[in-house]
């Protein structure tokens, strides 16, 4: 599986990924909401371009173009209806649409490398107006960010910003960004989780890049969990999580059945294997970190059982540290239908325990966040020298 994009005959994401050139043209087209010509112009692709992108529906860039221009109409921005049958007196029966794109704005910069998270959330609620989406999200958000007590001093999670030349260049979190102000998207809150599907421009954007946004918080504490260790990500997809991190230094082993198609695959050396199987050939990853992104909701085994794939991950894994990138909502988009990952883990996992869980970049109608589990009831038992 060659690092290549389809239809495209010169694109090369080690390359581009350090073309600042090239990530100021894309920003320009991105501002005069050009999506079509940001991609074609990133990833090289000719100017008739008539790809067919496959998700949930199948479009082209010209059908999405198209999409974008006719901007909220017919509902395609409606990502805060009140929640069915909701009567309670803290739950508005409708929230103010849209928000305004300085609260746009606010969101998207919880995670940019050029802020601290932490602090960013903070800022988000307390210059929310009162029942505003933005003061909804931000409550949201904090309610579900998590950091266990013992593991802030292992992760050592960064206290102050980065120098702009340390931070590899991200382009999903560049077409991300230029996605919520587009479509007028504020951050998840329990009012979006009744949104049942997001927008046209998720199926370009997932072949192009991937399922979900890395944000820079997010690779990094993936980074600190690491602590030299491989990160096997099971369920690469087309690697752009996996070329991310090898960025920020890790070293990864991308492992995919390759039953998806992609448009875009970032890198070269994905071992084509169920993943089960990967860890049963390698001592079941006694001594790697285990990633999934995006976890299907289905089965490896006969594709209907739920959240088959991640238990069959989890059984066969015989190492001390887990990491998921998915929803952690009930909208089933992974892992499993009807429960989140968090509620599973408890629920059926009670020799993990939950180290981290915090928010990365959502797109429209969706809320993702990493979390990282520890094998072991505490992280006091690891000892002074023990690791997550």
């Amino acid at each position: 599986m060659a690092a290549s994009c389809t239809g495209s005959s010169s694109w090369d994401p080690a390359a581009c990924i350090r073309d600042a050139d090239a990530a100021a043209r894309v920003a320009a087209l991105l501002s005069r909401d050009d999506f079509a010509g940001a991609i074609k112009t990133y990833f090289n692709l000719p100017s008739n371009d008539s790809y067919a992108y496959h998700a949930i529906t199948t479009v082209t860039l010209p059908q999405v173009q198209h999409v974008i221009s006719l901007g909220g109409s017919n509902g395609l921005h409606a990502w805060y209806a009140p929640l069915p049958g909701s009567s309670s007196s803290d739950t508005p029966a409708s929230l103010p649409s849209p928000p305004p794109p300085h609260d746009i704005e606010a969101y998207t910069t919880l995670f940019s490398h050029s802020t601290l998270t932490s602090a960013a959330l903070t800022a988000l609620a307390s210059n929310a107006k009162k029942s505003s989406i933005r003061a909804r999200v931000a409550a949201y958000l904090d309610s579900t960010r998590y950091i266990h007590p013992g593991a802030a001093s292992i992760l050592h999670i960064p206290k102050k910003k980065p120098a702009a030349k340390d931070v590899p260049l991200n382009p999903y979190f560049t077409f991300w960004a230029w996605s919520c102000r587009n479509l007028e998207w504020c951050g998840p809150c329990p009012e979006s989780e009744a949104r049942p599907q997001s927008h046209h421009i998720l199926p370009v954007l997932m072949h192009h890049f991937g399922c979900a946004i890395p944000s820079y918080e997010s690779l990094e504490i993936l980074r600190l969990v690491a602590r030299g260790r491989v990160v096997a990500d099971m369920g690469s997809g087309n690697g752009y999580w996996a070329f991310m991190l090898r960025q920020h230094g890790l070293t990864v082993a991308p492992v995919d059945n390759a039953q998806s198609r992609w448009r875009a695959n970032w890198v070269a050396d994905t071992t084509i294997m169920d993943g089960a199987k990967w860890l049963a050939k390698n001592a079941g990853g006694q001594d790697v970190v285990l990633l999934m992104v995006y976890p299907v909701v289905g089965g490896t085994v006969g594709g209907g059982v739920d959240g088959g794939f991640t238990r069959d991950l989890i059984k066969a894994y015989k190492g001390d540290t887990i990491a998921v990138v998915g929803t952690q909502n009930h909208n089933g988009y992974t892992s499993f239908g009807k429960m989140t990952f968090a509620e599973y883990m408890a629920k059926e996992q009670p020799e993990w325990t939950r180290m981290v869980q915090i928010p990365i970049p959502s797109f429209a109608g969706k809320d993702e966040a990493l979390f990282v589990y520890q094998r072991g009831e505490s992280v006091a038992q690891l000892g002074p020298g023990g690791r997550i």
